[in-house]
Order: C-alpha cells, then structure tokens, then sequence
C-alpha cells in the first residue's frame, strides 16, 4: 500500500503478476486507433466509439486493464477532435465551397497530422508496453488515470475481487 498526501493506492502489478489475457486485453485498447481502418469508413468517429465500447466492456476485468482502457480512451478525444475539425472543413472546401484553401487551413492539416503520427507513435509504445506487463504513462492523462484506477478512495468492483480490508494502517496525525 502506497501512501500519497491525501490519498492510499493499490500496489502496482508487477509484469509477472499478470496473466497474458489480462496483457493482450490492455495491449487491445490502445489497438482501437485502427478501428476506422478496419471498417474502411474515413470517419474519426468509429475510433472514438470502439474505445469507449472496448472501456466499457473490459474495464471490470482488473485495474490493469482499467487503466489502460482509460488512458487509451481519453487519449483518443482530443485526437478526434482535430480529426473531425480537419474532416468538417475540408468537407465545406471541397464540396460545398463555403471557405477557401488558406495557410490557415495548411497549418491546420500539418498540426493535425503530427498529432496523429505522435498519437500513433505512443499508442504503439504503449500497446507495446502493456504487452510486456508494464505501465506507460502518457503525459497528460497517465496521471489520471492512474489516479482513478489505483486509488483506494474510488469503489469500483473488479471481477475475481472480493472486499478488501485495510489492515494496519499509519495512525492519523
């Protein structure tokens, strides 16, 4: 048990601890970016909807799991967002001529391509990580994450978990 300021987590798993279903499971999550691929429909959306089935199915199963549903599923808006921007605008420009190609719109389609190829890039390190056992935090919602996952304070039944007692706690200052 692991003591922060204000809060106590659960321990971490450790990369042996984990069953290999448990592993392709979480290593799955961060796979749902090639969701729209697979049904071959250009559309941002499909992505963002098999992350939060996938979330909503496999969640319950253990909280390495959980946390990596979460992250890969909160990684996954902000990318669709700027996908759907970039698709609504280039569908006003393209078939229905209500705005023009400007440097704006350029800058727009660069800004979105290199946050799909870092997107891209960290989900494959991180479906790479889950594989092995281990945990990948991405930089803004690792934290959080890990924070609604592994903290004692959220009630979130998990299957195989009975209650779990707190021994032997520090004393209150």
């Amino acid at each position: 048990m692991i003591e922060n300021s204000q809060s106590i987590y659960y321990p971490l798993p450790q990369p042996n601890e984990i069953p290999e279903r448990e592993r392709e499971d979480a290593m799955g999550s961060y796979l749902m970016m090639f969701a729209a691929v697979a049904v071959a429909l250009p559309l941002p959306i499909i992505n963002l909807v098999a992350a939060v089935a996938y979330y909503m199915v496999n969640r319950r199963k253990s909280r390495f799991i959980h946390f990596h549903t979460l992250q890969s599923l909160l990684s996954q808006i902000p990318t669709t967002l700027l996908n759907w921007g970039l698709l609504i605008w280039a569908a006003q420009i393209w078939f229905f001529d209500h705005l023009e190609t400007t440097n704006y719109f350029w800058g727009y389609l660069i800004t979105v391509g290199l946050a799909n190829l870092l997107y891209f890039i960290f989900s494959l390190l991180a479906a790479y990580y889950a594989r092995k056992g281990q945990m990948y935090y991405f930089i803004f919602f690792g934290k959080f994450s890990y924070h609604q996952v592994f903290s004692r304070t959220k009630s979130f039944k998990y299957e195989g978990e009975g209650d779990i007692t707190i021994e032997n706690q520090p004393p209150k200052m």
